[in-house]
């Protein structure tokens, strides 16, 4: 091999070296908690709404209980969560996540509760773009101990895999404007959280829920 060539492998190999070295660890979650609590069933409570459009917390709430049953868990129904809080005079999302862990679980005899923030939610419009957002977090609460046992966050765009490239900036102005309007006039929003839910909630690593026990894959993670 050649001085050239020797060097030229020399300096491959320090770069790859320095990137390595320069390249951040994936964090894993800490499923301490949750392996020493192991939940079987989960209420899921109103998210709290921190955005303009009154529509995020019923548009989340009315999907959040999908992923969560398909990851191995008996979720209480949302029509029974909404009506109990309703004839005891809770009908925000604020006032119900303030109630007590230990009242919740009186009340409905679940193990652990999910409590989710949106804080973004809606159509958002740019000089060249238009998309559909939708952002939240969400960390599972112990009813009977009051510990953390998990906590995530996620989002979804309308533009994910989008290219704007062509048509000049009039073209890509009329674009944006278009799908501003059928992003508003469809609710767009509403199937995009969707997208958010499941990311946010499905079972699986790296920072997944733990699988439930209603799932094959129970206990392997």
């Amino acid at each position: 091999m050649s001085k050239f060539s020797s060097l030229k492998l020399w300096f491959a190999l320090s770069t790859l070296a320095l990137l390595a070295a320069c390249a951040q660890p994936v964090k894993h979650a800490d499923y301490t908690a949750f392996k020493n609590s192991r939940p079987r069933s989960i209420l899921v409570l109103p998210p709290t709404n921190e955005t303009s459009d009154v529509n995020a917390t019923s548009s989340m709430l009315s999907q959040m209980t999908m992923p969560l049953a398909e990851s191995g868990y008996y979720v209480v129904p949302v029509a029974v969560m909404d009506e109990t809080f309703r004839q005891n005079g809770l009908t925000t999302a604020n006032d119900i996540q303030a109630t007590a862990p230990a009242k919740l679980r009186e009340i409905f005899g679940a193990d652990a509760a999910l409590y989710c923030k949106v804080t973004q939610y809606g159509t958002v419009y740019r000089m060249l773009d238009s998309a559909a957002i939708v952002t939240a977090s969400a960390k599972l609460i112990d009813l009977k101990t009051g510990d953390v046992l998990w906590q995530g966050s996620a989002s979804a765009s309308s533009n994910e895999g989008n290219n704007n490239s062509g048509g000049g900036l009039i073209g890509m102005l009329v674009t944006a404007a278009i799908k501003q309007i059928a992003n508003s006039v469809t609710d767009r929003s509403h199937a995009i959280a969707g997208i958010t839910s499941y990311r946010l909630l499905h079972a699986g690593p790296p920072n997944g829920l733990l699988y439930g026990p209603h799932s094959p894959k129970y206990g392997t993670d």
